[in-house]
């Protein structure tokens, strides 16, 4: 064998070597990638599933209310039509990926729906008899640990998120992660007043 020969085949060793490398590496980050990217799509799941739970008591909280104060005619109507609006507005984490504006769409319709129903709150404190009634007490239970978890799965999506965005973003990652289809993703950014969740225990 020549040494031109020998030194060739030892050339294309050493590339065979670092493509396998290569691809072993890009293998395995890309795996991990998807397991992140999996977490935040199942925070996200977990978001709207509480998110579901306060659209599911607001109905019945209307109607005990309309029992009691059925001329605030127009808060209720506000709360009905932020619930509305609020239900129309869904997305999933991939869409959010492709178009984060569609994540803002989304916390506008829910903080609309906090603010009706921080307004529908306010009225009840003129209703005695409907603050005392049990069914209303129990709502009013619901809906604040409601909240309450909402603020949670938010923060636990934003998370999810960070761990993911900086794992695309990080060298040598964000080399290839836009090629295999890993975007940022926007995180949950509520604004001021959105943050705190409504009031509603006036005892």
């Amino acid at each position: 064998m020549s040494k031109g020969l020998a030194i060739g085949l030892g050339c294309l060793g050493v590339l065979i070597i670092i493509v396998i490398a290569v691809g072993i590496f890009v293998y395995s980050t890309y795996n991990t990638v998807v397991g992140i990217d999996e977490s935040v799509k199942e925070q996200w799941a977990q978001v709207q599933t509480v998110l579901q739970r306060r659209m599911d008591l607001i109905p019945n909280l209307v109607e005990t209310v309309k029992g009691y104060a059925a001329h605030e005619r127009e808060t209720l109507e506000a709360v009905i039509q932020a619930r509305a609006n609020a239900t129309k507005t869904q997305i999933n984490a991939q869409d959010m990926a492709a178009n984060p504006q569609l994540l803002e769409q989304f916390m506008k319709a829910q903080d609309g729906l906090s603010s009706a129903l921080s307004r529908l709150m306010v009225v009840i404190e003129k209703y005695p008899d409907l603050k005392a009634d049990q069914n209303f007490i129990r709502l009013q239970d619901e809906l604040t640990n409601t909240e309450n978890k909402i603020a949670q799965e938010r923060r636990l999506y934003n998370i999810a998120v960070k761990e993911y965005n900086t794992k695309i973003r990080r060298m040598p990652v964000v080399l290839f992660a836009g090629m295999l289809g890993f975007d940022v993703r926007p995180t949950f950014e509520a604004p001021e007043e959105a943050q705190t969740a409504p009031k509603v225990d006036f005892n």
